[in-house]
């Protein structure tokens, strides 16, 4: 093997080792004790134990946990419902400038902060008495999703052969049916790839969520910083549940690898 292959595969390996290590570090822990874990040197041979598993479950976690699976698969439905029809009538429906001018003003909704944006949104949740419900987190999470679902969708759908289309619409298609029935099938591996980044974004959101809610619909994220309390941070309980919070974008990453790989790389050779 060439000196540069081995600098590089070393280089390649260190940086995984790096990234990979903290998340090594979460599930180590906890399995330890909350003594374990603050122990001031590693200490990787200790006696594993659920226990702190079972305080995080104890602890409301499938409450929390039904609040996320809601506000991260009903606001990427919404968003995949809006969002497709959207980036198609881009694509196929209207001129070059106007497409162009519309995705820019779609994205520019992301430019700002979200922090600029929380202050109106609280006062506009608090006066029509959606704080601390679920719709607010399904409106907030659409909206940060949407410039997403479509920028994704429009580059999928650019690559689509226009004669497809064409022959579709001599078919006697609508566009919803040759949008549903021609051009989802063919690019159905880059839809699902952009549904799955939207439920990642809005399972981890952390921001909109301890903001907008507080008791009655607080999500996975906002119970985390729960453990945080005047007698300090309970590592390994709060470990614990970074573990069991990380285990459903795993699964759904390892569930949907085809389609992501797909998704992400269509296009890129011609």
């Amino acid at each position: 093997m060439q000196p540069k292959r081995i600098i590089m595969a070393a280089v390649a390996y260190a940086a995984v080792i790096i990234f990979v290590f903290p998340a090594i570090w979460m599930v180590l822990t906890s399995f330890m004790t909350e003594r374990e874990a603050y122990q001031s040197s590693p200490n990787l041979f200790f006696h594993p134990t659920w226990a702190q598993f079972g305080l995080a479950w104890s602890s409301g976690f499938p409450v929390y946990l039904s609040h996320s699976i809601l506000a991260s698969l009903i606001s990427t439905a919404v968003a995949v419902v809006i969002g497709v029809p959207a980036a198609f009538a881009m694509v196929f429906h209207m001129p070059g400038k106007s497409s162009q001018g519309m995705l820019f003003f779609v994205l520019s909704t992301r430019f700002m902060p979200f922090a600029a944006i929380i202050v109106p949104l609280y006062i506009i949740f608090l006066h029509l008495h959606m704080l601390d419900t679920i719709p607010s987190l399904l409106i907030a999470y659409t909206s940060m999703n949407l410039p997403l679902i479509i920028w994704m969708a429009r580059s999928y759908f650019m690559d689509l052969p226009m004669e497809i289309v064409e022959a579709a619409r001599m078919d006697g298609c609508t566009p919803f049916q040759t949008l549903y029935r021609v051009a989802l099938p063919v690019s159905s591996s880059g839809m699902v790839s952009s549904a799955l980044l939207a439920i990642i974004f809005s399972w981890n959101d952390f921001f909109f969520a301890v903001n907008l809610t507080s008791t009655k619909s607080p999500t996975l994220p906002v119970m985390m910083s729960s453990f945080m309390t005047s007698e300090g941070l309970y590592l390994a309980k709060v470990s614990a549940l970074g573990t069991m919070i990380a285990v459903v974008p795993i699964v759904l990453g390892l569930l949907a690898q085809r389609h992501i790989v797909r998704g992400l790389t269509a296009g890129a050779v011609k």
